[in-house]
């Protein structure tokens, strides 16, 4: 039985709302639950579930909706009484000046004599004067927040320029400035290897692997990803690309994005061939093929850049980055071959990501492998899924795009949406692979193998010959560990590969073996 309370007029944060979510599926007799606001979007994501009443149907943007399936009754009320006492618990209060709230950007800009950066996450329509105010006062600006114009973006990243400041953002997730790791970031080593990324995830992604590999970080600069498009002119791109060049503790220049506008790209190229300092530069899907310079390397993956990056900035022979992932195909092949033979039918593949950059070069990896790869964020548009909530052929989705994310919480910290869907899809008697990836670090979900094994072990057993592929981007002492992470995927039946473009070419050899047999 499905019931269902509205509360009008009711705003709560989506981590809140998470938060109450996962305390009531715990409710004995509770099948499941929904706890967020009555958007489009996520009465799009509630019908799915199987959730969706006529009360949720009428109600507004700015209405809570709760909606809880359980076995009888009681158990339902038990659950509404649960989600009250939660929703109206006070917070516990402060204690000791150390917790001091400031009084606004005034008082705060006082309190911390020698600041020089903002971190902004308020709603988008309050966060652009914010960041100006910020920057009148000599502040660099981390914009988490989005839905913020382009026009406001333009402005500020000009103003920012003029006065040798950095706008990372809006909508920028990662940076690791002077060795400290902002929102979703990780642990990694300090080195002499600059990153400017108009892509969060794929910063993620270098970062670590890179780490991993006993080179380190000098500086990570995120810029957000619509730096990069023709309305913004890659001004804070180009901007912390001039920083590094600049930079003495950085010896070698890593750059990561998405394809940029032509004309951006025709700039950023420019800036590139001014540099002294080696650069590595990964476009992913909008590679670069001329030579720019006797020290640039080009790379057409993640894993490639940051291998590249990683050999330089340990004085090693570039050439030992392509005997890195040669062993690693090596691996894959062994993996793929071993799997295939247990099937008695394939036929697709889904992935399931939280991070959109891992989505963008599964795009560039995969259509090479299997032929067209339909995505709710192609590279192509004409290979754009027509709906993100029924996949069809193969498939990739980035979960943390605006459709899922609206008064939810990012798919990095709220893995409930994807869990259903491993199942879901594991469920299909077409899906014979499903790829994921588990992003670790600071910001993320601080306990995901509590959260993802349980429907980990239940895609197995809906699907007794399916394949599960994951990479885990982390490092050791990221604050889940992800040696612990790994070990515990793999003790589960996945295939856990080093890299996400690992993880991609062994997917695909898998159902591409598995369809010679």
């Amino acid at each position: 039985m499905i019931k269902t309370v509205i509360k009008k007029g009711a705003y709560f944060d989506s981590v809140s709302l998470m938060q109450v979510a996962k305390k009531l599926n715990s409710v004995p007799g509770v099948l499941d639950s929904a706890v967020v606001m009555a958007t489009k979007e996520n009465k799009g994501i509630i019908k799915a579930s199987g959730l969706l009443t006529p009360e949720i149907l009428k109600a507004g943007d700015s209405d809570l909706a709760i909606a809880v399936s359980a076995k009888t009754p009681a158990a339902a009320e038990a659950a509404f009484k649960a989600a009250d006492e939660l929703l109206n618990r006070k917070p516990a209060q402060p204690s000791g000046g150390a917790d001091r709230k400031a009084a606004g950007l005034d008082d705060a800009f006082k309190s911390l004599e020698g600041a020089n950066l903002a971190v902004i996450s308020v709603a988008g329509r309050f966060a652009g004067a914010l960041a100006a105010d910020c920057l009148e006062k000599g502040l660099n600006v981390m914009l988490f927040s989005d839905n913020i114009p382009v026009e406001t973006e333009v402005a500020l990243k000009k103003a920012a320029v003029k006065k040798g400041l950095l706008v990372m953002g809006p909508d920028c997730g990662t940076a690791i400035i002077n060795g400290a790791p902002i929102a979703f970031a990780n642990s990694v080593r300090r080195g002499n290897i600059g990153v400017v990324a108009a892509a969060g995830t794929g910063l993620q992604e270098v970062t670590t692997l890179i780490s991993n590999e006993g080179a380190g970080i000098s500086q990570a600069i995120g810029t957000g990803g619509r730096d990069v498009k023709l309305e913004v002119g890659a001004l804070t791109f180009i901007q912390a690309l001039r920083m590094l060049a600049a930079d003495p503790g950085t010896e070698v220049i890593l750059l990561v994005s998405k394809p940029p506008h032509p004309a951006i790209l025709k700039k950023i190229t420019a800036e590139i061939k001014k540099i002294e300092k080696p650069v590595v530069a990964v476009f992913l899907g909008g590679e670069i093929k001329e030579k720019l310079k006797e020290n640039f390397y080009p790379a057409k993956t993640l894993e490639e850049a940051a291998y590249k990056a990683a050999c330089l900035g340990r004085g090693w022979a570039i050439a030992k980055a392509r005997e890195m992932i040669y062993d690693m195909n090596l691996k894959s092949l062994a993996l793929a071959k071993k799997e295939a033979l247990r099937k008695k039918k394939t036929s697709c593949l889904r992935g399931l990501f939280t991070g959109g950059t891992f989505v963008s070069e599964a795009q560039v990896i995969l259509p090479e492998m299997l032929g067209a790869v339909l995505s709710n964020a192609p590279l192509d548009k004409k290979n754009k899924l027509k709906n993100s909530m029924q996949l069809s052929g193969h498939a990739v989705i980035d979960l943390g795009e605006d459709e899922f994310t609206v008064g939810r919480p990012h798919p990095m910290i709220d893995f409930s949406l994807r869990n259903k869907l491993i199942v879901s899809e594991a469920k299909r008697p077409e899906v014979s692979v499903l790829l994921l990836d588990l992003v670790l670090g600071y910001g993320a979900n601080l306990n995901p193998l509590e959260d993802i094994m349980p429907s980990l072990v239940e895609a197995f057993i809906q699907n007794k010959e399916l394949s599960i592929v994951a990479s885990v981007t982390g490092t050791e002492t990221d604050p889940q560990a992800r040696f612990k992470v790994v070990k515990a995927l793999e003790a589960a039946g996945v295939l856990v590969m080093p890299s996400n473009a690992g993880a991609c070419r062994l997917a695909g050899e898998i159902i591409r073996m598995a369809a010679k047999r």
